[in-house]
């Protein structure tokens, strides 16, 4: 037995020790930045369906991260708009009120510390004088002017 080679069994799980091929999650799978992972766990545990395709959560994640990015977007716009490097919820507020499709989705949200829109009724503002809009004064009614 002096020229016996020992070879140990591994199971079936490739070379052994230290060769293990990095995970590969669901997110990097679908390219998405959200966890697919964690949206489907909470899937299953809200229990809002007895069964669950294995698409649905791939689907949410990136609905979610759609609408994250559109918001960050904006918002980033707003905040360039009034000089400032730091999005905060002013900037959230004013990008979700300003678009159409996100005031109609965030319609009854409330945004802490974001303010209202700048809106003044017109008729709360002031009148143009009358010098402002007829140069040269005349009289109203042609028909008897003095001498």
């Amino acid at each position: 037995m002096e020229g016996a080679a020992v070879v140990k069994a591994t199971g079936g799980r490739g070379k052994g020790k230290g060769e293990r091929k990095k995970a590969v999650t669901k997110s990097i799978k679908a390219g998405l930045q959200f966890p697919v992972g964690r949206i489907a766990r909470f899937l299953k545990k809200g229990r809002y369906a007895q069964r669950m395709g294995t698409g649905s959560p791939v689907f949410l994640a990136a609905v979610l991260e759609y609408l994250a990015a559109e918001v960050l977007e904006l918002a980033g716009n707003a905040a360039r708009d009034n000089k400032k490097n730091r999005i905060n919820p002013r900037h959230v507020l004013l990008a979700v009120r300003n678009d159409d499709e996100l005031g109609k989705l965030l319609q009854g949200v409330t945004i802490a510390s974001g303010g209202v829109l700048p809106n003044i009724n017109p008729v709360l503002l002031p009148k143009k004088s009358a010098s402002e809009n007829s140069p040269s004064p005349s009289p109203k009614s042609p028909k008897k002017q003095k001498k």
